[in-house]
């Protein structure tokens, strides 16, 4: 990131991001984000939509697996 890359929290907590960040990231107006405290700062996580979710798991061997019933 560049410093010019930088952003300055408004006095009702806003920040907008720089266009270059949200270009860069193809980040959209609407688009749900996570906050992850992180050391001395913080993750800024774009939310998966429901629809990007799907197939994600299509493959998963769930053999082997631990389920709640199995804690000891």
């Amino acid at each position: 990131m560049y410093a010019k890359n930088t952003a300055t929290l408004s006095a009702s907590f806003r920040i907008a991001i720089p266009k270059a960040v949200r270009t860069d990231r193809n980040w959209q107006p609407g688009q749900e984000f996570a906050f992850v405290p992180k050391g001395d700062g913080v993750l800024l996580i774009p939310v998966p939509s429901p629809p990007d979710l799907v197939g994600l798991a299509r493959d998963a061997d769930p053999a082997g697996y631990r389920d709640r019933t199995d804690r000891r």
